[in-house]
């Protein structure tokens, strides 16, 4: 084979990948299509908690960490401010509205080692459960840059119900088990 061929067959098997992965997204894309994050505003007179700037990395099914939602605003990784309240949890990323997870679609709260995308030390990604709707919870993990993660950590366990869903148990995965409102 020439060197000439060669090339051709690489920009073709290039090519190949590529399609295959636009083909992909557009059908993750599709499958995602009636979720939305819940956007809005703090509302007047919540307390703040805890705040947090850093990365955030990921949103995916629940207990399904290679499985990544595709719910805009967090679809791609951007910079974030976490923002803990009295009333829920907001998600400010540069160029995209305001997420707010209020207080009653919190699931559960922990740290993870690794995600789609993302391989850290142990217990290096907090993650934050979420109810999308009442078919579909999340996980939403950062990459906390400017403090403690325990901080926001123990800010969301505040917010918790009472007897909220069990534990995660992929011992594999996470670092610590999740806080559940339960202590």
């Amino acid at each position: 084979m020439t060197r000439e061929a060669a090339v051709l067959v690489m920009v073709g098997v290039a090519l190949l990948v590529l399609v295959a992965m636009l083909w992909g997204w557009r059908r993750r894309r599709g499958r995602d299509a009636g979720l939305q994050a819940p956007l809005g505003d703090i509302p007047a007179g919540a307390e703040v908690l805890a705040t947090a700037e850093g990365l955030y990395v990921a949103t995916t099914a629940h207990d399904r960490p290679l499985d990544r939602l595709s719910i805009r605003p967090l679809a791609f990784r951007s910079r974030v401010t976490v923002t803990v309240t009295s009333a829920g949890v907001a998600l400010d990323m540069p160029g995209a509205p305001r997420v707010f997870v209020a207080r009653d679609r919190l699931r559960a709260v922990g740290r993870a080692t690794w995600t789609i995308d993302r391989v850290v030390e142990p217990g290096g990604l907090p993650f934050l459960a979420w109810e999308v709707t009442d078919e579909v919870t999340a996980d939403s993990y950062f990459r906390v840059q400017d403090a403690d993660p325990a901080t926001v950590l123990d800010a969301v366990a505040q917010l918790l119900p009472p007897g909220g869903t069990p534990p995660i148990t992929d011992a594999s995965r996470r670092a610590d088990q999740p806080q559940t409102g339960q202590e």
